[in-house]
């Protein structure tokens, strides 16, 4: 029978939450942090228990996923592969610095990339978009739409079959970029998934179970055990399954009995992976720890370190609301512990002279392991009540200007962050909130007021990732009207040495295979350089307009090689320069870099709008749109209103990018805002067509906001166009609908103020 496991290594470096970890060798562990960082924790020997500290690379946000390739002829120290907040997948090899290159990037992704897996060739990323994504020699296979909410789990199980897990609460099987089966077990978030060593697969949920699934989806088995939230799952070559969650345990399950339990010093584990070489595992947690465990006796810590983990777990404390009420006088005494437990896991509560006392039975050991003096988190008489029951904080949060205050509780126990879930999926609001939420709840206490931000700095105060949030006014103050909106939109959030680094990694692939006659030369690579520091310099405070034209100038000629006469593939880091140039100078509207074409122009004539590229399109248009930033942008945009318009509609026709919805409703709006401060009719009703279909068909609710804050625009203009809005368009009836469709407060205010108007 195989042995109980203890520490190997407590491994100390990250400064924030570990978030994933993989452990793809006996001499090295792979972490990734809420810190920004991917770390390479390696070792000696394969027996050893001590491990160096490496910073592998450093994102510009937190790193939530984390899978490795194992070595191949080319590249045969393997690969790390990590994504996060920045949406951006990474590739390195490991004991890669700060300042190198990534192998690869894979972009595509329009949302935190919360999961990754490889397996025969092949990765998969899972997103906060609602997406999964299939690349295989590192370009995007697949775009596996289906789920109705983020992907947080995925694997691969063959070439051709995947599977997904989803907030949704559904696993899907995939085959060749096609749902073969749907799968309904769990009834709550489904958090993690992994390759059982006799075929098969493993899942985990919000739910607290573990389930194994044959390989064409029937549920084989249900494990429960744990009592919280279940984050992630992994497979011994056993057989075995070892599980970790919310209730701050790792978990060994053989034949469907929870064999060992192994209690951390914090609030969550966040991650578990197993080496499959010796059956050792590693787990990544909330108290920023890497840990190690193994069931090798001459692979375990010392005495005084095994001894210190085990003080530091029984030293924790944990709030009553963790392991239910709490009566001490009904509880038993110290006595208590002479009985045996009927199996591994069970938590009972004893007093100990003042204290109550939290003990887990081990069967490995045949003991009960102190893990925690039982808590009020806040104190008995500072508890709240919410709908029934008792919380440490009930936050009030004003989401909305005008609005009641809504009712955030947290407990002192949880993760903040699956508190700041809770609350959103409660009041049906967007999950790009999560991580201002999650960040409120851990920077305080006390029922502060969520909402007061500084007014934003950036260039997109209605962002793609910020929902637009205005700060709560005195309760006497009147609701702002959004309509008429005044002020052009643009979407210029940029990673500028990712997309230099892109550009410079296509460029290099052009000269390997001979190419020569369309790579950029040394002097454009000099000169694209000198761009992305233009580029950076237009943020400063001390910015002077036309003091980088030079850079600006030559930059516009390498963007228009890039966009004309590369593979279109490969032209995305062009149209993104281009649509930074846009927003930063008016030469992206005046100037001629070939033929005397101007930017516009040749976006129209290179193929930019070409639907088989989605991506390629939806930069052209957020180009577009950004060129209302300046004034002879927008004189240039008034003289093609027409065919702008007409390309803008067909190429996003049916479109399912929701980054192209978006850039798309946003050029409406920027029209809408230039046609009515021109008093333009004609142009107005021309507009109230793409508007109101955008408001009657589409589902996504960011599209149809900016959508009705164009309409609105449009409607404040004279009769004319709101008899054509109301005759010809059905406009009462089209916003009565979509309030009714789309349940959230802002779009319920912009409703009320269209009605107003018509």
């Amino acid at each position: 029978m195989a042995g109980v496991y203890k520490l190997t290594a407590a491994l100390r470096g990250h400064e924030d939450d570990v978030r994933a970890v993989v452990f793809p060798s006996p001499y090295f562990v792979t972490s990734v942090s809420r810190d920004a960082t991917v770390r390479l924790w390696k070792r000696e020997d394969s027996e050893g228990t001590v491990f160096s500290d490496h910073i592998n690379s450093t994102g510009s946000g937190f790193i939530n996923s984390v899978t490795f390739i194992l070595p191949t002829e080319e590249h045969p120290k393997g690969l790390i592969v990590s994504g996060g907040q920045d949406t951006i997948i990474e590739v390195r090899e490991p004991d890669s610095k700060d300042i190198d290159d990534a192998k690869y990037l894979l972009l595509g992704h329009t949302h935190n990339v919360c999961a990754l897996d490889n397996y025969a060739g092949i990765i998969i990323s899972g997103s906060w978009d609602g997406t999964a994504r299939v690349w295989k020699g590192w370009e995007n296979q697949y775009v596996l739409d289906g789920h109705d909410q983020g992907v947080l789990a995925v694997l691969v199980l063959s070439e051709t079959d995947v599977v997904t897990g989803s907030a949704d609460k559904t696993i899907r099987i995939w085959r060749n970029g096609k749902t073969i089966k749907k799968i309904e077990g769990h009834t709550d978030c489904v958090r993690g998934l992994c390759r059982m060593p006799n075929g098969g697969f493993a899942s985990c949920a919000n739910d607290g179970t573990v389930r194994i699934w044959s390989l064409d989806g029937h549920q084989l088995q249900e494990l429960h055990g744990h009592t919280a939230f279940i984050y992630s799952v992994a497979a011994l070559p056993s057989g075995e399954v070892v599980s970790a969650g919310e209730d701050r345990t790792v978990r060994i399950w053989r034949d469907g009995d929870c064999i060992q339990t192994i209690t951390h010093p914090a609030i969550s584990v966040w991650s578990v992976a197993v080496c499959a070489q010796n059956g050792d595992i590693v787990s990544g947690a909330s108290d920023r720890m890497v840990r190690v465990f193994s069931r090798e006796e001459k692979r375990w810590a010392d005495q005084g370190a095994l001894e210190a983990f085990e003080n530091s777990v029984a030293a924790s404390t944990i709030p009553s609301n963790q392991v239910g009420d709490v009566k001490k006088d009904d509880l038993p005494g110290l006595e208590a512990l002479a009985q045996p437990g009927k199996k591994d896991g069970q938590v009972i509560m004893v007093r100990n002279g003042e204290t109550v006392e939290a003990h887990v039975w081990s069967n490995a050991a045949r003991a009960w392991n102190n893990v925690g003096t039982v808590v009020d988190a806040v104190g008995s008489n500072r508890k709240q009540m919410f709908e029934g029951k008792e919380y440490d904080y009930v936050f009030d949060v004003d989401i909305q200007e005008g609005a009641p205050a809504l009712k955030l509780p947290y407990n002192a126990s949880e993760n903040p962050f699956e508190a700041a879930r809770r609350f959103l999926e409660a009041n049906e609001l967007p999950i790009s909130y999560l991580d201002t939420v999650g960040q409120f709840i851990v920077k305080n206490a006390g029922g502060v007021t969520l909402g007061a931000q500084e007014q934003s700095t950036g260039p997109d105060p209605w962002g793609m990732e910020n929902r637009y949030r205005p700060d709560a006014p005195p309760p006497q103050q009147a609701k702002p009207k959004r309509i008429p909106q005044k002020s052009y939109l643009s979407i210029t959030a940029a990673n500028l040495p990712t997309i230099q680094s892109k550009v410079n990694e296509l460029n290099k692939g052009l000269l390997d295979s001979g190419e020569k006659d369309i790579a950029l030369n040394p002097d454009e690579v000099s000169a694209l350089a000198k761009l992305c520091g233009s580029l950076q310099a237009v943020a400063s405070p001390s910015y002077k307009a036309g003091a980088h034209n030079t850079a600006f100038s030559g930059g516009l000629e390498l963007i228009s090689k890039i966009i004309t006469k590369w593979h279109s593939q490969s032209r995305l880091p062009g149209l993104d320069l281009l649509r930074l140039v846009a927003a930063a100078t008016p030469l992206a509207a005046t100037y001629e870099p070939i033929n005397g074409l101007k930017a516009g122009d040749i976006l129209e004539t290179s193929g930019a709008f070409d639907i088989s590229h989605p991506n390629n399109v939806m930069l052209a248009t957020r180009t577009f749109v950004n060129l209302f930033q300046t004034e002879e942008g927008r004189d240039y945009m008034d003289n093609r209103f027409e065919q702008t318009i007409q390309l803008a509609e067909k190429a996003s026709d049916g479109t399912t990018n929701r980054n192209l919805k978006i850039a798309k409703s946003t050029l409406l709006l920027n029209y809408a805002i230039l046609i009515t401060s021109k008093r333009a009719i004609d142009r107005a009703i021309t507009l109230l067509e793409p508007l109101t279909n955008i408001v009657k068909k589409e589902i996504d609710s960011e599209t149809i906001f900016r959508a009705l804050v164009g309409l609105g625009t449009l409607l404040t203009l004279q009769k004319e166009v709101k008899e054509a809005a109301l005759s010809v368009y059905e406009a009462r009836q089209t916003v009565t609908e979509v309030e009714v469709r789309i349940k959230e407060p802002r779009i319920k205010d912009l409703a009320t103020e269209i009605r107003e108007l018509l």
